[in-house]
């Protein structure tokens, strides 16, 4: 729909808020989320130089301080209704911007360039699929769309990190909270026979699947599904029915807690269990239900003050 106009809802917080703001709104449905502050803003400006020769001033003063959250709404009555009932009694200051599908898409491809993940995965926007591939480099075309998981965020990077080391080809994944499927997507280009994918948001399946067909990839090895496993017990126990080698969740620890009491039921004995999306203040939590749950971890990933837990049966 060319013509839909849409929302950015932006909620100022701190960096010992942010975690209370993410979890509170991944609560309320919402799990498109673009999480901004002052250190991701430089470590992007550090790691893409070489596309512009000098920074506005003003936009670093502008960043200065800043930790906010972002998420957008369509403008109309189903996405002012959407925004209530994320934001209601919650008591956040939040900015409105209107924004047009274009302000978006091109947005997007001005800031968004190929990334290096791991040692073998290249993940590239669509619009530049033109352009060639490093030797030796696995490429993953994204198109993000308005669910978000574009590979730029330190939880995505390093459950990639853990998606190509952990990917067996011929063996299934299972990614819980799949966004744009750019985990699972992931873990098909590196060889896994099928995958199943999974998120709250319905306008996720869409989107994943156009990112999966943009690799070549079809239903026949890509299935997407809309759903809460944690609170939909017949949904949980049909996706059981099937024994992963790699379960997949980049989500946040409140999420990540109540549904490691599934997964032990849809791991196969010698699966990998990869959570992310973890700030590290909270890990230990995660841990210690991964554990409760019988799971034993047997590695831990951090980076930019987020980690990645990777944990298997027994």
């Amino acid at each position: 729909m060319a013509d839909t106009k849409w929302l950015e809802i932006a909620v100022n917080t701190t960096p010992e808020k942010l975690d209370e703001v993410t979890v509170r709104l991944t609560a309320a449905g919402m799990d498109g989320l673009v999480i901004e502050d002052e250190g991701d803003f430089l470590r992007f400006l550090e790691q893409n130089r070489q596309y512009w020769d000098y920074v506005d001033q003003e936009l670093l003063d502008r960043m200065k301080g800043i930790t906010r959250v972002k998420f957008y709404v369509t403008d109309d009555e189903d996405g002012r209704a959407q925004l209530e009932r994320y934001t209601r009694g919650l008591g956040w200051e939040y900015t409105v911007t209107p924004l047009a599908d274009n302000d978006w898409a091109y947005s997007w491809q001005k800031y968004y360039k190929p990334l290096t993940i791991g040692q073998r995965l290249y993940v590239v926007p669509e619009w530049e699929r033109e352009e060639p591939v490093p030797q030796g480099r696995s490429p993953l075309y994204l198109n993000p769309g308005l669910t978000f998981g574009t590979g730029s965020h330190a939880s995505t990077q390093l459950c990639l990190e853990g998606v190509e080391e952990h990917t067996v080809p011929g063996r299934p994944v299972l990614d819980l909270g799949c966004g744009s499927g750019i985990l699972s997507i992931a873990a098909l280009c590196l060889g896994a026979s099928t995958a199943v994918a999974v998120d709250i948001d319905p306008k996720a399946v869409d989107v994943a699947y156009e990112n999966a067909a943009l690799n070549g990839i079809g239903r026949d090895r890509y299935t997407v599904r809309a759903g809460d496993v944690i609170s939909d017990a017949a949904l949980a126990a049909e996706l059981a029915q099937e024994k992963y080698h790699l379960v997949l969740a980049n989500i946040v620890a409140d999420v990540i807690i109540p549904l490691s009491a599934r997964v032990p039921q849809m791991l196969a004995e010698d699966g990998v269990f990869l959570c992310s999306g973890i700030i590290d203040t909270r890990a230990h939590e995660v841990e210690a239900a991964l554990k409760k749950n019988g799971l034993s971890i047997t590695r831990k990933r951090e980076k930019n003050g987020w980690v990645a837990l990777e944990a298997k049966l027994g």
